[in-house]
């Protein structure tokens, strides 16, 4: 009974990237609510740095837990804040289509 582990790494980095970032955990047999900025850095690829500057900046909702004041992001909350930057993303494409500061065609 180890059905999520047979899905391989390769599901489970699609089921990230597509941000579904619950669901990826399930994959792996690991379905926790709250998750470390450690792990929010890896989901979205960037630094400790930037995932708890965006914890402080309130672009992602996140709580402090234990006696050392630890951080922890709610994966729901990390799925609706990649949802939201797809969203944004999709907005500044359409609204800069033709600027010369748009990306790069190969």
């Amino acid at each position: 009974m180890n059905g999520g582990r047979e899905a391989g790494n390769g599901r489970l980095a699609t089921a990230a990237r597509r941000g579904r970032v619950a669901e990826a955990r399930e994959e792996r047999g690991v379905a926790r609510r709250f998750i470390p900025l450690t792990e929010v850095s890896e989901v979205l690829g960037i630094s400790s740095a930037q995932a708890y500057a965006l914890v402080r900046s309130g672009d992602l909702p996140a709580i402090k837990v234990g006696g050392r004041g630890q951080w922890r992001v709610e994966t729901t909350e990390l799925d609706k804040y990649i949802e939201r930057m797809y969203s944004q993303t999709r907005e500044f494409v359409r609204t800069h289509q033709g600027d010369d500061g748009g990306p790069a065609e190969d």
